[in-house]
């Protein structure tokens, strides 16, 4: 049984830590170059305990089997403005070394019967402890922030309804689900058009003021709310 959830948890809060900067590092890289990078913002979080045993529950799933059943007890979210974006994100990560790929699920092309939208990447990652290497698996959602503004919505409601939405509810849900997306494709439509602007404003600003606009990354990141239950 495990006695010291924070002992047992501190692995995966270092694996977000560092995930957390190298991926907000690749934003930068894009940004350094004058190129958009596929990038908007990155969150991430260490699911709660009260939250791990729920799940293990539901998915019956055995303490001693905890660490390699249960994918998504480190999370990180990756939030693109555009639908291209997250398939640009997805290669970026293919490639990288520091990581190892072990599952993907594409619920952009494949949406769920709810109307949820995203790309979901399980990894392995190793860090780094005074013990020696320990490898995590860790979950990344790679999303729109119109799909990231649905889910997070639907995320709430779950919790009120325990997942068993009303049938009137359920329907709505689906027709924001695709008026979110549309969004996403009109957006992507206009795209070059919306760079070029946001390259001329960019270029108008001063470099200090470019570096405090990064969208807040390292404030209120802590929480992982709008994943689809799983």
């Amino acid at each position: 049984m495990i006695e010291d959830w924070q002992h047992f948890l501190l692995p995966y809060q270092q694996a977000v830590n560092e995930l957390k900067v190298k991926l907000r590092g690749m934003r930068k890289q894009f940004q350094d170059q004058a190129q958009h990078s596929p990038i908007e913002f990155v969150t991430g979080r260490v699911k709660p305990v009260d939250s791990i045993k729920e799940k293990m529950v539901r998915r019956h799933v055995e303490e001693d089997r905890l660490e390699q059943d249960m994918q998504d007890i480190a999370g990180l979210r990756i939030m693109c403005q555009f639908v291209e974006d997250i398939y640009q994100v997805v290669d970026l990560l293919r490639q990288r070394t520091d990581m190892n790929i072990l599952e993907e699920r594409d619920y952009v092309t494949n949406v769920k019967p709810s109307g949820y939208r995203s790309y979901h990447i399980v990894i392995e990652y190793p860090v780094q402890l005074v013990t020696g290497e320990k490898k995590i698996l860790a979950e990344i959602q790679v999303r729109t922030l119109a799909m990231n503004f649905w889910a997070t919505i639907e995320h709430s409601l779950n919790y009120k309804y325990q997942g068993v939405f009303p049938e009137d509810l359920s329907a709505r849900l689906q027709r924001a689900a695709e008026a979110a997306f549309k969004l996403d494709e009109e957006m992507s439509d206009i795209r070059e058009e919306i760079q070029e602007a946001q390259n001329l404003f960019s270029y108008s600003r001063k470099p200090n003021q470019l570096d405090e606009s990064n969208h807040n990354d390292d404030n209120g990141d802590d929480q992982q709310d709008g994943g689809s239950p799983e």
